[in-house]
C-alpha cells in the first residue's frame, strides 16, 4: 500500500477525535531548525464535516486489539486496515509543514500488538521529528491507557500537549460499550500526567533550562449521545475532571453512528449536535464566568434547554436576582448578565472609573442590549418604555439560530410539507414556557 492510500485510510480513522484546538504554548523557532508555536496560533481551515483543523490529524494505525463498539476502528469492524511506518509518518508532517499544508501534529493511534509497543512507536516518530528534522512546531499525542510510565514520561518530554481520552462519562457506559477499558486504565495516565506537570513547574522555577513537560497541558474527550447519561452527569464529571486532573480542555464529541449495532444508536440516527453545543456553552460558563455545575443542571432538571442556551435559562430561572445596577455590580454578577461577555464586563469595570454609564455607553462597550437590557439598570433605571414581561424576556432570549438548531428533528427526520403551519413566536415562548 503506497503512502497516499494509508494517509487517506488513517486519516479518515482520526476525523472522529475532535481535540484539536489552538496550541495553547508559545516557542520561538531556532536557528537551524523549522517552525514555531504561537499560543493562538492553530486554527484556519475546515475538515469535510466542518471542524475546524490546521493539524496533520492522523492515526498512526488503525489496527486495533480492542472492541469498543462506538468506534470505527474496533477489532470486530470489517475494514481495510494499515499502519504508517515511524519514519514515514514523520517525512510525511514535515513534507506537508513545508508546503504550508499544516502548522502542527495530531498523533493518535489503535492499538497494535500491546499498549507498550504501539507507544513505542509513536514515541520514535516524535522523536523523528524533534531530533532528526529539529521540528519546533505544535504537537499533540494521544497517550495509550495501560502503556508504561516511562513511556508516557518520555511521550509527554516531546509533545507539547498530551491527551487521554475518557471516551464515556460512566462506567456502567464503559463496561458496557468499551469491555476491554476500565475507569482506573483511563484515570491513572491522566494522574501520572497532572503530577509530572506539576513536578516539571518546580523543576522549571529552579533550573531554567530544564526539559518542558506537555507545556501546553492535557486534555480529553467524551462521546455524547450513544450512552442513555445525561447533561447533568457528563457537566458534574467535566467539573470533576478539571479540579482534579487540572485539564486544559474537555472536549465533546456527538456521537456519529459508525455501523449499526444492537448496543447502539440506529445508523439512520442524527448525531445530537445541539446537545454538544450546549455542553460546550455549559463548559465555558464552567471556565469562565464563575458558574458552578449544580447552578445550570440538577436531579430535577438534568437536560439542557433546547431553545436558549445555559446562561439565559438560569438568568430565567434567577430573575429574583436582577435587574441589576451596572455602575455598581460586582463582576462576578456582571458575567451572570445575558449579554455579557468577560472582555465586556472588563470593559465596564474600567469605564465606570471615570463616569457613570448609560445605555449607549454599554453599546459602545460591546454588551448585546438586546439581550441584557432586560437585567440591567443604568443610574437606577431601566430602558424608557421597556416591558419586562416573561414572553418579551423570553423571546429575547431566543435567538434565530438556537430556535432553528432547537427544531431539528434528531429521533423523527422526516421532511415538512410547505403546506403545514409553521411554528410562530408565540407557540415559540409557549413551549419554552411549559419547560421552564
Amino acid at each position: 500500500m503506497d503512502m497516499m492510500d494509508k494517509l487517506e485510510i488513517l486519516s479518515a480513522s482520526a476525523k472522529y477525535d475532535v481535540a484539536c484546538t489552538s496550541s495553547g504554548v508559545d516557542r520561538a523557532g531556532v536557528k537551524g531548525g523549522i517552525g514555531s508555536c504561537v499560543a493562538r496560533g492553530i486554527c484556519h481551515s475546515f475538515a469535510a464535516d466542518g471542524r475546524c483543523i490546521a493539524l496533520l490529524k492522523v492515526l498512526m494505525t488503525n489496527y486495533c486489539i480492542y472492541d469498543c463498539k462506538y468506534c470505527v476502528n474496533r477489532r470486530s469492524n470489517d475494514t481495510r486496515r494499515t499502519a504508517f511506518t515511524p519514519q514515514e509518518l514523520a517525512e510525511l508532517t514535515i513534507q506537508f509543514y513545508r508546503r504550508n499544508y499544516i502548522e502542527g501534529l495530531f498523533l493518535s493511534s489503535g492499538i497494535l500488538k500491546s499498549p507498550d509497543y504501539t507507544c513505542e512507536q509513536m514515541i520514535r516518530v516524535l522523536e523523528l521529528l524533534r531530533g532528526e528534522y529539529r521540528f519546533n512546531g505544535y504537537i499533540h499525542v494521544k497517550a495509550i491507557p495501560g502503556a508504561d510510565d516511562a513511556l508516557l514520561q518520555r511521550m509527554g518530554m516531546l509533545a507539547d500537549r498530551m491527551s487521554v481520552n475518557i471516551e464515556l462519562p460512566s462506567q456502567q457506559s464503559l463496561h458496557l460499550l468499551a469491555p476491554d477499558k476500565s475507569k482506573s486504565s483511563i484515570l491513572r495516565p491522566m494522574g501520572l500526567i497532572r503530577n509530572r506537570i506539576a513536578q516539571n513547574s518546580t523543576d522549571l522555577v529552579r533550573y531554567r533550562h530544564a526539559p518542558k513537560f506537555a507545556p501546553a497541558g492535557q486534555s480529553t474527550q467524551m462521546i455524547i449521545g450513544a450512552t442513555p447519561d445525561t447533561d447533568y452527569q457528563i457537566l458534574n464529571l467535566t467539573q470533576a475532571l478539571y479540579k482534579k486532573y487540572s485539564l486544559k480542555r474537555v472536549f465533546f464529541s456527538a456521537y456519529m453512528p459508525v455501523q449499526e449495532h444492537r448496543l447502539l444508536p440506529a445508523l439512520d440516527t442524527k448525531p445530537p449536535l445541539l446537545r454538544e453545543h450546549r455542553l460546550y456553552q455549559a463548559d465555558w460558563l464552567l471556565r469562565f464566568y464563575g458558574f458552578d455545575a449544580s447552578e445550570l443542571l440538577d436531579e430535577q432538571h438534568q437536560s439542557f434547554n433546547p431553545l436558549v442556551d445555559p446562561k439565559c435559562n438560569w438568568a430565567i430561572n434567577h430573575m429574583e436576582q436582577f435587574p441589576v445596577e451596572v455602575n455598581s455590580a460586582p463582576y462576578e454578577m456582571l458575567l451572570r448578565v445575558p449579554g455579557i461577555g468577560v472582555k465586556s464586563a472588563q470593559r465596564i469595570l474600567a469605564a465606570r472609573r471615570s463616569s457613570l454609564l448609560d445605555f449607549d455607553g454599554l453599546k459602545r462597550i460591546g454588551v448585546v442590549l438586546k439581550r441584557a437590557q432586560y437585567f440591567l439598570l443604568c443610574k437606577g433605571r431601566m430602558i424608557d418604555g421597556l416591558r419586562v414581561t416573561p414572553d418579551g424576556v423570553l423571546r429575547a432570549l431566543i435567538s434565530e439560530r438556537d430556535y432553528e438548531l432547537a427544531r431539528l428533528p434528531e429521533e423523527a427526520p422526516e421532511q415538512l410539507s410547505l403546506f403545514e403551519r409553521q411554528p410562530t413566536g408565540r407557540d415559540m415562548v409557549q413551549s419554552l414556557t411549559g419547560q421552564l
